[in-house]
């Protein structure tokens, strides 16, 4: 299950948010979302967790936790719909 990880700080690491969710279950991939130009964290990031019920663990008791001064929230990732005109 992919999940969507908001309003963190600027300078959490994708090894801090691993451990972070490590402690709920198995972690497939962690990745923190850049800014292309600058490299800077834009203050998302995506979890995938194989196992659904470790990633809804995670999501109950990660969600409103203070990380880096950040209340962060965590939920499911959505699906993003394909855009028409880019077939």
């Amino acid at each position: 299950m992919k999940l969507l990880i908001r309003n963190l700080a600027r300078n959490t690491a994708e090894s801090e948010l691993q451990t972070l969710f490590e402690a709920h279950g198995s972690v497939q991939s962690c990745s923190v979302v850049l800014d292309q130009k600058s490299g800077v964290s834009k203050g998302f990031a995506f979890v995938e967790m194989p196992k659904p019920g470790e990633a809804k663990a995670a999501m109950k008791n990660l969600n409103g936790k203070e990380i880096d001064g950040n209340r962060i929230r965590v939920k499911k990732a959505e699906k993003t719909p394909v855009d028409k005109d880019s077939k």
